[in-house]
């Protein structure tokens, strides 16, 4: 892979701006007929959002940049609520100052700086979050956001054990080009994968989308350095050991709040001999749902699988090809006995030459049992060529009035029918008493033997006025999160908690669980200085949302998701 590292990045939205994702023309046609003509709301100019910036509560420092345009590119993430923040220019709150330590030693030197002074510090990765981790929140002391980004190089490489040693800043694209010049990978590719760090994925606890064969980040993880208040925790690489609870598990997942990452070690593996990418389709959801429950069971040696039910079919089909494409495609599979509505199975493999062709002979297989039809490897490349675009999509949609965002969770197979159809549902449903429509539709990110992610996306049109449209948005989120928390799924399958996850943490630990965790926190940031009110509420909240001394008020524009 190659990649760009001189681009300019855009300050209210995702990603490069010279990276564009234009809709053809029967795309959008689509989403009219779906949802009705748009208007598209005005976005801020840089210049008028800067006009905004407080100044800083800091006094200049050698540790730390005041600077207003680096504080306002530090100052939100990529969620829905702040995508709104940035479009309009009302972004409320802000960092006082953004740090680029080089170091652990310069991570100390900023450790001992807040402790003395009192600083809060927010730990801050690639700025992908889509659930508020990064986002500063009311508090009377001054708030540094700590941008790991200088801290991106390979360190070490030991070939014997395959571990390799990353600063805990390397974005994907450069975790991988340093370990490919040495003829290893990874293998970690989240959609995020263009921006988002090593330090980011293991505080998030996310996963890739060829983790069926790579693994979880919590199983690529395995030790690094921790930067705490009392000092560096070195977590060493045991391959096993009984020496009581895990403490890398507990740093996985902890978004920032025990200490700031500044080394990482992870697994490695040697550069594949083949990786084939495929698209299949199944005659409908149940079929198709069985089969990638009995491939995910069987053990097929698959790196990836993807299944899409018809709704996220036909949107990608219609977003991605054009309408003569779509023609042949579906007159093709209704001569191979194919319904209207069929499922779109997209599928990896990995592995050496031998491998690969013994897995995919399985898998057709597999797929022949439940009337599926395998198509050519093109449908496939495309997928591999385009996988990390989509969040460019938004940008587009935005710009012709959709808004878009997307919900995700894992439950047990057998909740997992049941699941989809109430999310979808609801969704479709969220907007019926404002006269407004809801397209939705939603795939199975990653599997396992005992169940599988489930990752909805559901667009609607901007209303006349920013905080209407934030008020949509709430209620779609809202009530769908509750719904998942009420049938016992996760709250976040990938994407970590964050600020927009915590009311449902509760339901899904139990209080005695949260109490542990919050008791955990306390030993190492007793003062709530690092990355605070995130995972879970780290002081009591005001009912009327007012900033108190040692309490965390939520944002205005928050108050209905957390």
């Amino acid at each position: 892979m190659n990649w760009d590292h001189t681009y300019e990045r855009r300050w209210n939205g995702w990603g490069a701006t010279h990276i564009s994702f234009p809709l053809k023309s029967e795309a959008h046609q689509f989403l009219k007929e779906k949802l009705g003509q748009t208007a598209p709301l005005k976005n801020a100019t840089l210049e008028q959002a800067l006009q905004t910036i407080p100044d800083s509560k800091l006094p200049q420092h050698s540790c730390y940049s005041i600077c207003a345009e680096t504080r306002l590119r530090h100052a939100r993430g990529q969620s829905f609520p702040d995508w709104l923040a940035m479009k309009s220019g009302e972004l409320i709150h802000f960092p006082d100052a953004v740090a680029f330590p080089e170091s652990a030693d310069e991570i100390r030197t900023l450790l001992s700086l807040a402790h003395h002074h009192g600083y809060v510090l927010i730990p801050y990765g690639g700025g992908t979050s889509v659930v508020g981790h990064i986002n500063p929140i009311p508090d009377q002391r001054p708030i540094i956001t700590v941008s790991l980004a200088r801290m991106n190089r390979l360190i070490d490489i030991d070939k014997d054990s395959l571990l390799a040693t990353f600063g805990a800043g390397t974005p994907g694209p450069l975790v991988e080009s340093q370990l490919q010049l040495n003829g290893y990978t990874l293998g970690h590719y989240p959609q995020s994968f263009e921006l988002s760090t090593l330090g980011g994925w293991v505080a998030t606890r996310s996963s890739g989308q060829q983790s069926l064969h790579y693994g979880r980040i919590e199983q690529l993880f395995v030790g690094g350095m921790l930067e705490t208040f009392d000092g560096t925790i070195h977590m060493s690489p045991h391959p096993a050991s009984a020496a009581g609870p895990d403490w890398r598990q507990m740093v996985l997942g902890s978004e920032g709040q025990l200490g700031i990452l500044s080394e990482i070690i992870v697994k490695v593996r040697a550069l594949p001999e083949q990786e084939y990418f495929g698209v299949a389709f199944l005659p409908s959801w149940s079929q198709a749902v069985q089969c990638v429950q009995a491939l995910a069971q069987q053990g097929i040696a698959l790196s990836m699988l993807r299944l899409s039910n018809p709704q996220e079919t036909e949107t990608q089909l219609k977003l991605a090809t054009g309408d003569t494409q779509n023609q042949l495609l579906h007159r093709y599979l209704s001569f191979r006995g194919q319904s209207n509505t069929p499922c779109m199975l997209t599928y990896g493999l990995t592995g050496s030459d031998v491998q690969v062709r013994s897995s995919k002979a399985q898998f057709k297989n597999l797929l022949k049992q439940h009337q599926g039809v395998n198509l050519s490897k093109k449908l496939g490349d495309f997928w591999k060529e385009k996988r990390f675009n989509f969040p460019y999509l938004r940008e587009t949609l935005w710009e012709l009035g959709y808004a878009v965002d997307t919900l995700e969770t894992a439950i047990s197979w057998q909740h997992v029918p049941a699941l989809v159809e109430a999310i979808e549902t609801n969704l479709r449903h969220g907007l019926d008493d404002m006269g407004e429509k809801v397209h939705v539709f939603t795939h199975l990110s990653h599997v396992y033997p005992d169940g599988a992610s489930i990752y909805t996306t559901y667009l609607f049109k901007v209303s006349d006025n920013y905080p209407a449209t934030l008020s949509r948005w709430q209620r779609l989120k809202s009530t769908t999160s509750q719904l998942i928390a009420d049938f016992r799924g996760t709250i976040s399958h990938q994407h970590g908690v964050g600020l927009d996850h915590i009311p449902y943490m509760t339901q899904e630990k139990s209080m005695p669980v949260i109490h542990a965790l919050k008791a955990s926190r306390n030993v190492f940031d007793p003062n709530h200085q690092l990355n605070p009110g995130k995972l879970y509420p780290s002081y009591e909240i005001p009912n009327d949302h007012t900033s108190e001394r040692g309490s965390t008020r939520i944002p205005q524009s928050r108050k209905a998701s957390v």
